[in-house]
């Protein structure tokens, strides 16, 4: 297994059970273009292949319209309760796929496509990840207290956890 095999297998297990990501596109608007908006959606996959992350979006919103006139995207994900940080970097697009939507589909996105899977409105959004950069602190609350504590004392930078770069394209 290569280091970036080993480094998106770690990506995905720090996101994985995350429920939401904060799904980043820059808006296509006039009113507010080149302005950042962020929403919540929920990442669909079951495993993180090829470095794509997928998710349904409605036809008509905002998100697709901005994706589709600008592609760069960023994804936050946040678990603080185990001290989990991670933002990915990546191209997005609209895929016509209906297997793959068939696939991933759940009972939760029925509440947003009630025409299941086969929704007019429904689109399938793949994010190519091209760059991922987490923070992953393993440390236990009381031994990051007393890092804080001594970096305070002696001027120093708490070293806690690990901050890693993931180049994927």
């Amino acid at each position: 297994m290569s280091d970036q095999d080993t480094a998106l297998d770690n990506l995905w297990d720090m996101i994985k059970d995350i429920r939401f990501a904060m799904f980043t596109t820059r808006s296509h608007q006039t009113a507010h273009a080149g302005h950042l908006h962020a929403r919540p959606m929920t990442t669909q996959n079951n495993q993180l292949e090829d470095g794509s992350l997928w998710f349904f979006m409605s036809r008509r919103g905002e998100p697709v319209a901005d994706l589709m006139a600008e592609p760069t995207v960023n994804l936050s994900y946040a678990d603080p309760d185990k001290d989990t940080y991670v933002s990915i970097s990546g191209t997005a697009r609209v895929v016509n796929d209906p297997d793959r939507a068939r696939a991933l589909w759940n009972k939760a996105a029925e509440a947003w496509f009630p025409g299941g899977p086969d929704d007019p409105d429904l689109a399938l959004v793949v994010v190519n990840v091209t760059h991922a950069h987490y923070w992953d602190v393993k440390e236990s609350k009381l031994v990051q207290l007393l890092a804080m504590t001594k970096a305070v004392i002696t001027g120093g930078v708490p070293k806690l956890g690990e901050s890693v770069e993931v180049q994927v394209r």
